[in-house]
């Protein structure tokens, strides 16, 4: 697969993503939207075991770029052999003249370990994935909260989180560790393939965008979320109509 240019959902801010880990994302969110994918186009490489995609090293990324490595799975989730990552990694450095992304749900002491071993491209952003402070039982990735205190020690790199699928939260709680963790910013974004997820009201994500804002952290706020606007809106036409 070539380097891809970003579309649909993806972040605005990032130029290309590409894939070199194909199989089963260790983690099995419910709400995935590459295993939805998976489902309806079969012939796509995100099922069964992980393993390296061999012709995806020949792909050349120049220069001046901002790359989403591994957007369809979690290159370091717990069951990626190390050395499928440094290959991925080593990849990387030969094209030093890109900015490159890097997200992920897992346990961060194999980005420490990595960084430490000076095996990260020159010029990278390191991104967590939440979805609420409480914990449910919608995937196999590390409780929530342990994710957001060992992402708060890591100060190597430009860091952001993401908080999507959002789920319900207790807000003066999620807000404290949002803000403790000290990312340059933060991604919101809702569930867009109908989950059935627990989800907070509008009101109650423009209350936690409001707190992230007052305490200097920059909110960027995904389309996606619109949907959670309606719903807040149609909820309350209906209240005041009875």
């Amino acid at each position: 697969m070539p380097l891809n240019k970003t579309k649909g959902n993806m972040y605005d801010w990032i130029t290309h993503t590409h894939n070199h880990l194909g199989g089963e994302c260790p983690h099995k969110c419910v709400y995935c939207s590459i295993q939805d994918m998976q489902k309806r186009f079969p012939e796509l490489p995100y099922s069964g075991p992980l393993c390296l995609r061999e012709k995806e090293f020949a792909v050349q990324y120049g220069s001046g770029k901002t790359i989403f490595i591994e957007n369809c799975n979690d290159l370091f989730a717990d069951g990626v052999p190390r050395e499928f990552i440094e290959r991925i990694l080593d990849h990387c450095r030969r094209w030093p003249d890109n900015t490159y992304v890097f997200q992920t749900k897992a346990d961060l002491l194999m980005v420490h370990n990595l960084y430490y071993d000076d095996l990260f491209p020159p010029d990278f952003v390191l991104g967590v994935t939440v979805e609420t402070n409480r914990e449910n039982d919608r995937g196999n990735a590390p409780f929530r909260q342990d994710r957001l205190v060992d992402f708060g020690n890591i100060g190597f790199c430009k860091k952001f989180i993401t908080i999507e699928p959002i789920m319900d939260f207790d807000l003066e709680e999620f807000a404290e560790l949002l803000i403790a963790a000290s990312p340059s910013f933060v991604n919101i974004g809702a569930d867009s393939k109908g989950h059935g997820l627990p989800e907070p009201s509008f009101e109650k994500v423009m209350r936690l965008v409001d707190l992230l804002k007052a305490a200097g952290i920059e909110v960027r706020e995904k389309r996606n979320l619109d949907r959670l606007k309606f719903v807040t809106t149609k909820t309350k036409s209906i209240w005041l109509k009875k």
